[in-house]
């Protein structure tokens, strides 16, 4: 039982090692990992190339096929290209076992050693996370070393050899059994490494090691559709690809895999060496050979899941990948670009809002359901962030984390009082068929235009951190207070002068002089956000 464990706990080890390092390559080079994938998509050689590159840096298929699914689900490349890229990450992955297998072990303490001194030293920078990174490298070769302890003694025991044997009948068993392992080990990787351990050290044998590498192919791709599954159609049809193109090389090569096993056990070669290489192989002629086809099975996957159905009365998150949360900086970007939407709406409910005050009640409902739209933004960057790992968040990043959710706090509050202010129009004068005087009317344009200039300049600070963009935008909420002492002057004067229509509306006229106020503020706080930074910490922006 203990030796069991012993082999679970370092099978563990193994799939914990692969994480971190994913994780820790896609902190430091995740947005240049994009960049090169969605540059090489145009030639297929290349995409292929790109591949297989981007796979064995962050030792994992799925990782890659989930970047790519992200650029298709967001319409930023085309299907085919995105399969071809998804065909070289399983090569690429084939490759790292490959590497994996050499005799390294002296490598992993110097690994974990020097990992965790960068690591703890210097946990929120670049080179805190490729320290990061160099821990589970160690990890793994550790994990590897493990592996072929524990799976010795299992090799004398009565007990597990009566369970292994029950894997050398029927292939297609064999081959799904590689499937779940790939599944609930979450990595064909470490699939694949310890069938090759396995065969090596006699616990299974030969052809059994072939089934589960095949299988274990094929459970990658089930990760991957699992991972789609919340993915709107066009990234789905990526994993679908994937998947039939592992269920098509599975079908073809199964009925072969005896003869297969009788022809290289004649080679002068271990069987955890054989094992590691017909992974290679096999990945590399497999994909090779169905690149040409890559069209075709787009075609194909088009057929298959259909266009999803898109409400054009709601608003949805677009920019929100959370295949990008491993990229801190790049799901910044992305939540940035969604407040900046919410920034859009809520021009849009201030232009209702002029509407409204000239009679229009239609435009009420309008801006009542943009307000829901900005809501909607809200909920979505707020639970998006949230996601995020913040205590291992560089110092920078930590400081844009918090200014997106400030930002974004500030815009859904704004959206609720513009919201209230058109309910007040429509309902203290509109429907009581109270007018503002042509003076006042005049007023309430001109503050309405003026919040639009500055929420138009809020969200281009907010964007750029521009220093000078920043001055001016505190200038104009000055500018806009003093406007709003003048004109609060001005409708006094007008009651004085027994004006009957500010009259009847001067509450709500009021009402609406310090509603605006309250706007400018909070479309004006990113000022004082990026003035009071540090000169150092601004010119890194």
């Amino acid at each position: 039982m203990l030796t069991l464990l012993n082999l679970l706990s370092a099978v563990a080890l193994l799939v914990w090692g692969t994480h971190i390092v994913r994780t820790g390559i896609m902190r430091v080079y995740g947005a240049d990992l994009r960049r090169v994938l969605s540059h090489s998509i145009e030639k297929k050689p290349l995409a292929f190339v790109a591949g297989i590159g981007v796979t064995a840096l962050v030792q994992s298929s799925n990782a890659t096929t989930l970047l790519v699914t992200s650029f298709v689900a967001q319409n930023l490349v085309g299907l085919t290209p995105a399969l071809v890229v998804v065909l070289g990450a399983d090569v690429g992955t084939a490759i790292m076992a490959r590497i994996l297998t050499f005799d390294l072990s002296w490598l992993s303490p110097l690994f974990i050693f020097f990992g965790v001194v960068f690591f703890l030293g210097r946990k929120q920078t670049r080179a805190g996370q490729l320290g990061r990174t160099s821990i589970g490298l160690g990890l793994i070769l550790l994990a590897l070393q493990l592996i072929v302890t524990a799976a010795k003694p299992i090799t004398q025991a009565a007990g597990v050899q009566v369970l292994f044997s029950t894997l050398t009948g029927d292939i297609v068993l064999d081959a799904l059994i590689g499937a779940i392992f790939a599944i609930v080990s979450y990595s064909s990787l470490a699939a694949v490494l310890l069938t090759a351990t396995l065969s090596a050290t006699g616990v299974i044998s030969f052809k059994v090691a072939l089934c589960l590498v095949i299988g274990a192919n094929l459970g990658s791709g089930l990760l991957a559709m699992l991972s789609a599954s919340k993915t709107n159609a066009a990234g789905r049809r990526v994993a679908l690809g994937s998947l039939l193109f592992k269920t098509i090389g599975m079908v073809l090569i199964l009925p072969f895999v005896n003869q297969l096993a009788d022809q290289l056990d004649k080679l002068p070669i271990n069987d955890e060496e054989l094992v590691i290489f017909f992974h290679v192989f096999y990945n590399l002629i497999r994909c090779i050979v169905m690149v040409p086809f890559a069209s075709a099975m787009a075609n194909l996957c088009t057929r298959l899941i259909s266009d999803d159905v898109v409400d054009d009365q709601k608003v949805r998150a677009r920019h929100l990948d959370s295949s990008a949360l491993d990229t801190p900086a790049l799901a910044l970007v992305n939540a940035a670009r969604e407040a900046l939407r919410m920034g859009d709406v809520l021009e849009q409910m201030l232009e209702s809002f002029h509407k409204v005050m000239h009679g229009n009640l239609q435009e009420e409902r309008q801006v009542q359901r943009l307000d829901d739209d900005v809501d909607t933004l809200y909920t979505a960057i707020k639970l998006y962030l949230a996601q995020m790992q913040k205590e291992e968040l560089a110092e920078e990043e930590s400081r844009r984390w918090g200014e997106i959710i400030e930002m974004s706090l500030n815009l859904e509050q704004a959206g609720d009082i513009i919201e209230r202010m058109c309910v007040d129009v429509a309902g203290k004068s509109l429907t009581a068929r109270r007018a503002f005087s042509a003076e006042g009317l005049q007023e309430l344009e001109t503050l309405q235009t003026q919040l639009i200039s500055n929420l138009r300049l809020s969200l281009s600070v907010f964007l750029s951190h521009d220093l000078n963009s920043a001055k001016r935008l505190r200038r104009a909420k000055h500018r806009f207070r003093i406007l709003i002492r003048r004109y609060s002057h001005a409708h006094v004067d007008r009651l004085h002068q027994q004006n009957v229509q500010s009259i009847e509306t001067s509450s709500l006229h009021l009402g609406l002089l310090g509603d605006m106020k309250r706007l400018n503020s909070l479309f004006s706080a990113v000022a004082y956000t990026v003035l009071d930074q540090p000169d150092d910490e601004r010119e890194l922006d």
